[in-house]
């Protein structure tokens, strides 16, 4: 019996190690593949690697998150060190009362402490970046800090101190000689786990930093939005720089024990130090290595609001050695998160909205028009069936980014183009393909999709046909149990795990060149025509340097390797054709090129009504759907 007890033990052993370190294996592996696919591994490549070295934002991201942490770690721990010591020659009741406020920070939600903060340094007009970040992780680590050095300084002779004094020692030898190291085991693991809370926060951070500051939580926050390998290859280097510092810190002082001659008092602390140093050194070469001198912009700086995961790998790159400015780009995940930054004061110098969103921009008068004879060159290369659109006739104020449309992506061995055919839209009702669809979650597509499938303008704001359109999506979600997704629809459909769903043109572009039993259908009786473009803002600290950007966005190069990268399609005429051609990147892919011409396809128009009753009543279609599981 205790035989069988020992191999339980042993197999659940294993399989516990298994469990915590299966998805870090799967990472490093899937970070040298061949394709975009975080799923579906098709060979061997260093391509993610060398994306990732040529990324500015994501070292720059990296470097930020080493360098707060450390900075973090030493203040917090000195700061708790010096705080729990003095706590212990306090009087009782403050003593309580120091700890109840020290211990309520980690029992307090991180989000209410994040927006706490935020909230704080908008109130006192101090600027996001750099120092609020680090500030807010000096805050929320010095509590740790305190939490793993107090039960030390409990377990001391409470008259240590004195007798060192006693025998002629200083007040500062009998803390730093006696007390300290007595409380070194606390004071160490407590510095670690700030350096481990420094470095894996997301949410504190998020709200703590602006002005283009991003540490690494928050960069591959934004990039898990679209499918991006780097993000496994930036993890894979992180776990192997942790793994170098374990090694350093832990072999070094054993090889030391052996040759007593050669050991010092405290050798782990060199090799924390050495590792330290060369990881510095490292991202500092990364940061500094190279320098842009005797260009026309060098030395300025370009703020850019854009969605995530949204612009090529070297298209920032070949700016920034074009002009010699450093460009900062922070990244959005809604028009709607976009305009609430804006609308509340901060600053850029250049927005990438979507149609309805520029249109309201204008009415407010939040956007400054741009001036044409610095962009002409640009615009000059640009499709005509994308400039001129309704939000902005004379395009006085926008420039086009990227365009598509909103169509149905099918797997064509489970759906047959006769049923989408003939249902169009519809077939999100079709019972035949019941548990086995996506719905895009985005209140104005599933709406373009019901008000379409009815006959009507999705730009509708008669609240009877809004309602037909709301029982319409309540139907699909009570009788075809779908699953309501955003981006992660894009490498599922690519692994072929549903028949059918409601997808962005430029995303079923990337699905069904990785998989080819996909196709794209866009329906008789209409959809959405969208359009994202490159705005400036009236509040623009650097206008010129923004025109130079939309420009140089404009022409082939630029234009090639944004779109040959995101999938989206190009409004550069010539990079879209030689693309959809064949030999191109989406030779054969329909849903590359948009559909234009056709009468009953639509642009959204910007309606505050008709918005906040879809709103209201999509946040009804989702009740309804969790209702229904």
């Amino acid at each position: 019996m205790k035989k069988e007890r020992n191999i339980f033990g042993k197999i659940l052993m294993v399989l516990t190690i298994v469990f915590f370190y299966m998805p870090i294996i799967f990472m490093v592996v899937f970070s040298f593949n061949e394709s975009k696919s975080l799923t579906h591994f098709t060979g061997f490549s260093l391509r993610w690697y060398e994306a990732m070295l040529k990324n500015h934002g994501m070292m720059e991201s990296l470097y930020v998150t080493i360098i707060i942490a450390l900075l973090a770690t030493i203040v917090s721990t000195f700061v708790g060190t010096i705080t729990a010591i003095g706590l212990s020659k306090s009087k009782k009741v403050i003593r309580n009362l120091v700890t109840q406020i020290n211990d309520f920070p980690m029992m307090n939600p991180e989000i209410v402490t994040a927006i706490g903060l935020m909230l704080l340094f908008i109130t006192f007009k101090v600027e996001r970046g750099f120092v609020t970040l680090l500030l807010a992780h000096i805050a929320f680590c010095i509590p740790y800090v305190m939490l793993s050095v107090m039960p030390k300084i409990r377990s001391l002779d409470p008259n240590l101190a004195d007798a060192a004094m006693d025998l002629g020692a200083t007040p500062w030898q009998a803390l730093s000689k006696v007390i300290v190291p007595q409380i070194m085991p606390g004071i160490v693991s407590g510095a670690l786990i700030a350096f481990t809370m420094s470095f894996d926060d997301f949410i504190i951070s998020y709200f703590s930093t602006g002005g283009g500051v991003k540490n690494l939580s928050i960069m591959v926050y934004t990039m898990s939005k679209r499918v991006n390998p780097s993000i496994n290859a930036i993890s894979t280097l992180v776990v192997v720089l942790i793994t170098i510092v374990l090694v350093l810190v832990n072999v070094v002082p054993m090889i030391q024990k052996r040759t007593p001659e050669k050991t010092s008092k405290n050798p782990w602390k060199k090799c924390v130090v050495g590792a330290l140093v060369v990881v510095l050194a490292f991202f500092g070469f990364t940061r500094f290595g190279s320098s842009i001198q005797n260009k026309p912009y060098e030395g300025q700086t370009l703020h850019i609001y854009n969605w995530g995961e949204y612009t090529g790998e070297e298209v920032l790159g070949m700016f920034e050695e074009m002009t010699g400015a450093k460009v900062v780009m922070d990244n959005f995940d809604s028009n709607e998160q976009m305009y609430i930054k804006v609308a509340n004061g901060e600053s850029y110098d250049i927005l990438v909205p979507s149609d309805y969103m520029i249109q309201r921009l204008i009415q407010e008068d939040m956007l400054q028009k741009l001036d044409k004879s610095k962009i002409q060159s640009g615009l000059d290369q640009l499709n005509p069936d994308v400039l001129g659109l309704p939000y902005d006739p004379n395009n006085d104020y926008s420039v086009p980014y990227f365009w598509g449309t909103v169509g149905i992506v099918y797997d064509k061995t489970k759906v047959s183009l006769e049923d989408l055919k003939k249902d169009g839209f519809g077939i999100f009702l079709d019972e035949k393909y019941k548990g086995d669809i996506y719905l895009y979650d985005s209140e104005r597509d599933s709406f373009m999709m019901a008000l379409k499938d009815l006959g009507y303008s999705m730009n509708t704001s008669n609240e009877q046909e809004l309602q037909a359109a709301y029982d319409w999506l309540v139907q699909s979600v009570q009788t075809m149990e779908p699953e309501i997704v955003t981006d992660e629809i894009i490498d599922n459909m690519a692994q072929g795990r549903k028949a059918l769903g409601l997808i962005y043109s430029g995303d079923a572009a990337y699905v069904m060149s990785e998989n080819e039993d996909m196709g794209f259908y866009m329906p008789e009786t209409g959809t959405n025509i969208w359009s994202d473009a490159m705005v400036i803002p009236k509040n623009a600290k650097n206008v010129d340097l923004a025109h130079e950007f939309i420009n140089f966005m404009c022409t082939y190069e630029a234009a090639m390797d944004n779109s040959s990268y995101v999938g989206y399609t190009s409004p550069n005429l010539e990079v879209m054709d030689e693309l959809s051609s064949e030999g191109g990147d989406y030779d054969g892919i329909n849903a590359y090129v948009p559909r234009t011409g056709y009468e009953k396809d639509e642009v959204f128009e910007y309606n505050e009504v008709s918005r906040k009753i879809i709103s209201d009543l999509w946040s009804r279609v989702k009740v309804v759907a969790s209702n229904a599981e």
